[in-house]
């Protein structure tokens, strides 16, 4: 699947060198394109309460964090302001104009999935869930855009001590969920300041996430862009 991706180094400024990068400028397409293997989180939820998750019927019996029979594709809306809410493929067509593009993003946003997926347990991590963002280029092409398999965008969770029935361990930002949960806050504006040791333990799990996915080092990325 093309991207759009063009450089970490070229043409990024020194000051934001390692945190920056060129890219292809898309017209982003109004749905974030989420990926389920694994039924947890809102998903979860929805199962309790229906059977169903974004429209599509589960088998009954499923536990907390238990794998699917197959990846499913539950979209959501991209909400300017707020949540971003849940909706099925029908849905999805209709706020794209076009159920043929629709029907592809699943297709591609499920095979993506599933080729990371496959890749992540390899390497001792389990890909739960993940959102893709695609847009158009110039000349009509699908491209994937934004970030792409990220702690930021992606359910990651250990595949050492993985046991259905219950909420696992994670790789991603729902360690700051839960301090923020915990301090009371009711979150409404403004929030309050992340204690350093948080930002530390969050920083850490990105870390450990980078080089369980890809294989190397988080200090060698930052040497190659920062050069």
């Amino acid at each position: 699947m093309p991207n759009h991706y063009i450089s970490a180094t070229d043409g990024v400024p020194a000051e934001v060198r390692g945190r920056a990068m060129v890219v292809k400028k898309l017209k982003m397409l109004p749905v974030e394109c989420v990926v389920r293997g694994y039924i947890t989180g809102s998903g979860w939820k929805d199962y309790q309460a229906s059977g169903h998750v974004s429209g599509i019927e589960l088998p009954p019996g499923l536990r907390e964090s238990q794998k699917l029979p197959t990846p499913i594709f539950t979209p959501s809306t991209k909400a300017d302001e707020g949540h971003d809410e849940p909706i099925d493929i029908t849905q999805a067509a209709e706020i794209l104009g076009d159920a043929e593009l629709a029907g592809r993003l699943r297709d591609v946003s499920i095979a993506m999935y599933s080729y990371a997926a496959e890749l992540a347990a390899q390497r001792g991590v389990i890909l739960a869930d993940t959102k893709f963002e695609f847009g158009l280029d110039a000349d009509g092409q699908l491209i994937l855009g934004d970030e792409a398999l990220t702690p930021d965008s992606s359910r990651y969770w250990p595949v050492e001590g993985y046991e259905p029935g219950h909420g696992q361990p994670s790789f991603d930002k729902q360690y700051v969920r839960d301090w923020a949960s915990g301090t009371g806050w009711d979150k409404s504006p403004p929030a309050p300041e992340i204690p350093d040791e948080v930002v530390a333990g969050t920083r850490a799990k990105y870390v450990e996430a980078y080089s369980l996915v890809t294989g190397e080092p988080f200090e060698a990325w930052v040497s190659r862009t920062a050069a």
